[in-house]
């Protein structure tokens, strides 16, 4: 073979498919980039809820159950607390100012928890004008202060649908837990403290801890 036929053959065989295969590299290794950002936006949408960019009902309840089989898993002392948030008298504000006025109301709200929530806490619009929050590792006392937070939070927040300021407010119920229980059992504690604090008056907070025997101890 001669000099001009090797160098033909190098260039054809070797030089040729490297050079061509590093800009299909690129090419393939960007759609790949492409796609698992995709996916990330695509999973993070099917966990938000729309309106109110906090988590839906189904991420956060799976979350939660997750953080409580974790700690079960780890043989750890499984503590903290659940509150179920929910607005007062919200028919009437969808009534007298429209559904997109109480859309607003709604993103206040969910704004104004965010704004009360340490960094490992989680919440959730669990549907409607209900919210739910998890505090891992948070104390009766420590549930208490976040929850009076949250309830001061959502009363201050600035709502003006005509031009006039309207106050809103929410109860807040809340189960706090020093023991493995499953989510559901927890929900049901703490929805049974939010009806508590309905019943005496709306607009406050009712917290009790959750006993041995799965239920809430006396306040």
């Amino acid at each position: 073979m001669s000099e001009a036929d090797r160098l033909r053959a190098i260039l054809t065989d070797i030089l040729l498919p490297v050079v061509l295969a590093v800009p299909l590299l690129l090419f393939f290794t960007g759609k790949l980039r492409e796609l698992a950002i995709a996916h990330r936006k695509l999973t993070v949408y099917a966990s938000t809820d729309s309106l109110t960019q906090v988590m839906n009902r189904a991420a956060f309840s799976t979350l939660v159950e997750a953080y409580l089989k974790d700690v079960r898993s780890a043989q750890s002392r499984a503590h903290g607390a659940l509150l179920v948030i929910d607005a007062d008298d919200f028919k009437s504000v969808n009534d007298r100012f429209g559904h997109d006025r109480g859309d607003e109301a709604l993103v206040t709200i969910a704004s104004s928890i965010k704004a009360m929530l340490r960094g490992p806490d989680l919440v959730g619009r669990l549907g409607g004008e209900e919210f739910g929050v998890f505090l891992p590792g948070a104390t009766r006392d420590q549930a208490e202060i976040v929850a009076e937070r949250i309830r001061r939070s959502v009363h201050d927040a600035p709502f003006e649908p005509e031009g006039a300021v309207h106050r809103l407010s929410v109860s807040v119920g809340g189960a706090v837990f020093d023991h493995e229980l499953p989510f559901a059992d927890l929900f049901r504690l703490a929805d049974q403290q939010l009806y508590a604090a309905k019943q005496h008056g709306r607009n406050r907070v009712a917290i009790a801890p959750v006993s041995g025997t799965g239920r809430l101890e006396a306040a």
